[in-house]
C-alpha cells in the first residue's frame, strides 16, 4: 500500500529553508576552524586514535583534491539543499544542449560574496543539473588552502570541489570519453570585494589563464552568469583606494582569501544578521565557444579566444538581464 505524507505547512517550510541556509552560511564561516579544533582536541582526549588514523588517511589521500575528488551523492541529493534552493530560490537556466562525449571548460560570474549560485548549482542536484545536462558531471573549483583543513576536505570533496590548480584542472579535462565539466569563478576571491548589489563589474580583463588551460585542452568554453548573486548581502562601502579595501588586499595577499565585511538579516528580524536575503538567482548557461587545441598557445591567440569569450558573456547578460530586471541601460562592466 502507498504510504502518502501531507505536505508541509508553510511556516514549517520557511523555517526548514531558514535552517538549511544558516547551515550553509556557518559550514563556510565557522565550519573549517571547528574541525581543525576537533582534531587538535582529540589528540589530548582517549579518542587520540581517532585523529591519529585519519592523519594516516591524510597523508594518503592527500593528493585526492587534484585527482577529481570524492563526491558522495547522496550528500549531493540531499533534501537539505532543496529547502536552501527554496530559499532564495534558486534556478538553473540552460540556453544550448552540452554533448557529453566532450568535456567542457565553464567560467562562473559573477563571485558575489559567498558564491551561492556556484555551490548549489554545481555541488548538489537542487537545481536538476543531471537532468538539465544528462552525462556531464560536475567539477567546481575552490581555492586548495581549504583542503588542507582535516574532515572538511572531505566535506568539500562529496559535493564535487577541487583544488584550484592547473594539476587539478588538467586532470578533469582530459578524461579521454568526456563527459566532465570544470567550472572555475574566474573573478575569484578579490572580485568578491566588488559584490554590492546591482553591481555587474567583473574581474575578467586580464583574468587570461583560464582560456589558455582551454587551449591547451581543446575544451570548449561555457560563460555563464549568475543574475541576483550579488544581491544576497549588503557589504560595508570599500571604494578602490580607500583605508578598508588597501587593508582587505592587504590581508588577501598574506593569507589568500579576501574578507568582505557583509550582512544581511537576521533570524527574527530583517535589519541586521548574516542570513542573506531571499531574493531570487538565475544562473544562465551559455552556449559553448568551440575552442581549437594547441599544446603552446601564443599570448595573440589567448587573447583572441579571451576575447571571443568577453563578447559572449555579453551577449549572455544582454539577451537575459531584461527577463531577470536588470535596468535597460545596465552593462557589464570589465576590470
Amino acid at each position: 500500500m502507498k504510504v502518502e505524507f501531507a505536505p508541509l505547512s508553510v511556516p514549517l517550510q520557511r523555517r526548514l529553508q531558514m535552517a538549511s541556509v544558516l547551515q550553509w552560511v556557518f559550514s563556510f564561516l565557522c565550519l573549517a576552524q571547528c574541525c581543525t579544533a576537533v582534531f587538535i582536541a582529540l589528540f589530548f582526549t582517549r579518542f587520540w586514535l581517532v585523529s591519529a588514523l585519519y592523519a594516516a588517511w591524510w597523508f594518503l589521500d592527500r593528493e585526492k583534491p587534484s585527482k577529481g575528488g570524492r563526491r558522495i551523492h547522496s550528500i549531493r541529493n540531499s533534501v537539505v539543499w532543496r529547502y536552501m534552493r527554496d530559499y532564495f530560490p534558486i534556478t538553473l537556466v540552460k540556453t544550448a544542449e552540452l554533448d557529453p562525449r566532450q568535456n567542457y571548460l565553464m567560467g562562473f560570474h559573477p563571485h558575489g560574496v559567498l558564491a551561492a549560485g556556484a555551490f548549489l548549482n554545481f555541488c548538489t542536484e537542487a537545481s536538476g543539473f543531471s537532468t538539465l545536462f544528462p552525462g556531464i558531471t560536475p567539477h567546481l573549483m575552490m581555492l586548495s588552502l581549504w583542503f588542507r583543513i582535516p574532515f572538511f576536505r572531505d566535506y568539500l570533496m562529496s559535493g564535487g570541489l577541487v583544488s584550484s590548480d592547473k594539476e587539478s584542472a588538467s586532470y578533469v579535462l582530459q578524461k579521454p570519453e568526456g563527459g566532465n565539466m570544470l567550472a572555475i569563478i574566474v573573478g575569484g576571491a578579490q572580485e568578491a570585494l566588488d559584490a554590492h548589489p546591482g553591481s555587474c563589474t567583473l574581474l575578467l580583463k586580464n583574468r587570461k589563464g583560464f582560456v589558455r588551460l582551454a587551449i591547451e585542452h581543446g575544451t570548449p568554453l561555457v560563460p555563464i552568469f549568475s543574475f541576483g548573486e550579488n544581491d544576497l548581502f549588503e557589504q560595508v562601502r570599500n571604494p578602490k583606494g580607500s583605508w578598508l579595501r588597501r587593508l582587505q588586499h592587504r590581508l588577501q595577499q598574506i593569507m589568500g582569501i579576501s574578507l568582505p565585511l557583509f550582512h544581511a538579516r537576521g533570524i527574527f528580524q530583517y535589519s541586521f544578521g548574516l542570513v542573506p536575503y531571499r531574493r531570487p538567482i538565475y544562473t544562465v548557461v551559455g552556449k559553448p565557444i568551440p575552442v581549437q587545441r594547441k599544446h603552446r598557445p601564443s599570448n595573440e591567440e589567448v587573447d583572441q579566444v579571451h576575447q571571443k569569450y568577453l563578447n559572449e558573456l555579453s551577449k549572455l547578460f544582454e539577451e537575459h538581464k531584461a527577463k531577470y530586471n536588470i535596468p535597460e541601460d545596465r552593462h557589464l562592466e570589465f576590470i
